[in-house]
């Protein structure tokens, strides 16, 4: 019976709101509208490159985006951690060095600007040239002017000044190896240390006295430092060329200010219980001053040679001979003779031991060579709070 013929209406108890009245569905248009949407949706997916399967699918973790938002580096990256570098336990090569003085508070190598290295050998000068591995004899001065006593290489890298055992402080050019001048009446006895300063070359000898030599001219002696009571056995200037700390067998280190009009010391620092030989200026600070003391101290001392403070100690156990800081780290490297007969090198300024090439020149007629320092970086930048002062310290060690 249909009941719409008889104007009734369909009881809702016969009916479910879930489920829709059948007699009133198109099956034919359903299937129809079913199949050709389907049609419709492939030929989309595939024109806008849509992949359906990915969903809920468990596939390799996407890769990091190339541009993320600046934050998202500090919570994602892993720190970095830093590299420890290999430092070599033995030396790379080893020459002979026959006659050279076994004496502590003598200064007898010295690595110049041009690559070579000039190592006294009691009476003779020997030169090796790091560039092309020839040794070569450059002089050999008389019986009673000698042993040479100090060696030190003008900034030119061209010019080499020699202390004698006699007093006499002379002037060779390397190139046409020949004598420039002699400096005569400077001290009473031999001298054990040099140091350039530009055109001004300073001498320490065994009289306690330290001198200002100015080679241009003929009056060469235009300052006298006093106030050490022993020989002078090391002598640097800072990279600035304006203070000079020196070191002597009395124990004591004094710090000189060149452009004080008076001669007196700036600082005295009397910490040290043995002659002091080993200076090295800091070329990262430049108040910074590293000490080392002989035989009977051991200790290597840092000074702030504006206040004279003593900043920190080190005993190494050992005599300290030298010391040489690194050009491209925060490095120092100590030589050292009794009673362990080696080289430190230091982390600054945790100071622990750690560990470009150095030369060590010892009592047992050898010359060795050291690959201790590491090659520096080709994009390291200078550091921002270093010391406004140029650095270029002898790579040499003794």
């Amino acid at each position: 019976m249909n009941w719409k013929e008889h104007g009734r209406k369909i009881p809702k108890e016969n009916l479910d709101r879930f489920i829709p009245n059948r007699s009133a569905m198109d099956f034919d248009f359903a299937h129809h509208a079913l199949t050709e949407a389907l049609i419709e949706a492939s030929v989309w997916r595939k024109t806008l490159g849509l992949n359906r399967t990915r969903i809920l699918a468990f596939r390799n973790k996407p890769q990091p985006p190339l541009h993320s938002h600046y934050h998202s580096a500090s919570l994602h990256q892993q720190p970095l951690k830093p590299r420890r570098r290999r430092i070599p336990q033995s030396c790379s090569k080893v020459l002979d060095a026959p006659n050279i003085l076994d004496d502590f508070y003598l200064n007898l190598l010295d690595w110049g600007s041009r690559n070579v290295l000039a190592i006294a050998l009691g009476h003779t000068l020997c030169l090796w040239d790091a560039s092309t591995g020839s040794v070569s004899e450059f002089v050999t001065i008389e019986e009673d002017q000698g042993p040479i006593t100090s060696i030190s290489w003008a900034p030119d890298g061209s010019h080499v000044a020699l202390g004698l055992n006699n007093s006499q402080v002379q002037l060779w050019d390397s190139s046409s190896i020949r004598k420039i001048r002699t400096l005569n009446g400077v001290h009473h006895s031999r001298v054990g240390s040099l140091a350039w300063n530009n055109h001004i070359l300073t001498t320490g000898g065994m009289d306690g006295k330290i001198i200002n030599n100015d080679v241009r001219i003929r009056s060469h002696v235009v300052g006298t430092y006093r106030g050490h009571t022993g020989e002078i056995c090391g002598l640097k200037w800072s990279g600035s060329g304006m203070q000079l700390a020196s070191g002597g067998n009395d124990n004591v280190v004094h710090v000189w200010d060149r452009s004080s009009a008076s001669s007196r010391w700036l600082h005295r620092l009397e910490e040290h219980t043995s002659a002091v030989k080993a200076l090295a200026w800091c070329p990262f600070q430049s108040n910074l001053l590293a000490t080392g003391g002989g035989g009977t101290d051991g200790a290597i001392k840092f000074w702030n040679t504006h206040t004279g403070a003593c900043l920190n100690s080190v005993d190494t156990g050992s005599q300290v001979c030298d010391l040489l800081w690194s050009k491209n780290d925060r490095e120092l490297l100590s030589s050292h003779g009794f009673s362990q007969n080696h080289l430190a090198l230091w982390k600054y300024p945790s100071l622990s031991p750690d560990g470009s090439t150095v030369a060590s020149a010892a009592g047992d007629e050898s010359l060795r060579f050291w690959d201790v320092f590491g090659m520096p970086d080709t994009a390291k930048k200078p550091d921002q709070k270093a010391a406004h002062e140029p650095f270029s310290p002898v790579p040499r060690i003794r």
